[in-house]
């Protein structure tokens, strides 16, 4: 039986969770309290080094890092979301290799916005550098202290724009002409980015493609209406337009827009 430990509102597990829904396999899972640290316990670091959730485990093998674990699982399961045709597997690997920079991405602008002003209104500067301390990787610490104390204007949003900005422009060729990544029929592609693209317009972020790369919206609201994003995202996360509501009157278009428009002018 599959073992997933995974984060309620983690993209990264979500992402997994969408691709074990999309092939309809089995699994038993435990969620982590990430908000105070259970990644960074002594018993997960001994599966997964780096304290980051999704770990996917399958009899003896641990399995780590969400793309690989998409990758295993479909290849395990042989099933239709890795496309047979050595080239159009090539093409939905590139994508996997995207959701490198991509979640980096996600991560910076989800920290320098809400994630922030609920972490500087609940905890204690003394609370946030002792959960900080206890971080894994020192490049992540690092990376979150400075999020954290410079917000929209962290020299990471640039990064994030970067990254983000190839993102919808690859985005808005593929689906031109088509409804899902690869083509018409939906595969490993579409799965790993969903959970991402998700974020940013629960985030209140949707500006960021929708004169630009329009497709992406459609694109959006066709994952949304799969199975998979039911259970996998929305029962953990909740209904979407509750929460992008919500962080709309939090304004965090409002603080990134004049950025982004400068970005990309």
């Amino acid at each position: 039986m599959l073992h997933l430990y995974h984060g309620k509102t983690s993209v990264c597990s979500a992402k997994v969770r969408v691709g074990l829904a999309e092939l309809e396999l089995d699994w038993t899972g435990q969620i982590l309290d990430l908000g105070h640290g259970e990644q960074n316990e002594d018993w997960y670091l001994a599966l997964n080094p780096k304290g980051v959730v999704p770990t996917l485990i399958d009899d003896e093998l641990v399995v780590v890092e969400s793309s690989v674990i998409l990758e295993y699982l479909a290849a395990t399961a042989g099933a239709f979301l890795m496309p047979s045709d050595p080239r159009e597997c090539i093409r939905a690997k590139m994508w996997l290799s995207d959701c490198i920079d991509v979640h980096a991405a996600i991560n910076t602008m989800t920290f320098a916005t809400s994630k922030r002003r609920q972490i500087l209104a609940s905890k204690t500067p003394a609370q946030i550098a002792s959960s900080i301390a206890r971080m894994a990787n020192p490049a992540n610490a690092n990376k979150r202290r400075e999020i954290l104390t410079n917000g929209i204007d962290s020299e990471h949003v640039v990064s994030a724009f970067f990254a983000l900005t190839m993102l919808f422009d690859k985005m808005e060729r593929a689906l031109a002409s088509s409804t899902w990544l690869l083509g018409d029929h939906y595969t490993l592609a579409d799965t790993s980015l969903i959970a991402y693209v998700d974020r940013l317009a629960r985030l209140g972020l949707s500006g960021m493609w929708t004169e630009s790369a329009p497709s992406v919206t459609r694109w959006l609201a066709n994952s949304r209406d799969r199975a998979s994003y039911s259970t996998a995202i929305k029962n953990y996360a909740g209904p979407p337009e509750e929460e992008s509501a919500a962080e709309s009157a939090g304004k965090n278009w409002e603080q990134v827009a004049r950025k982004w428009a400068a970005f990309n002018a």
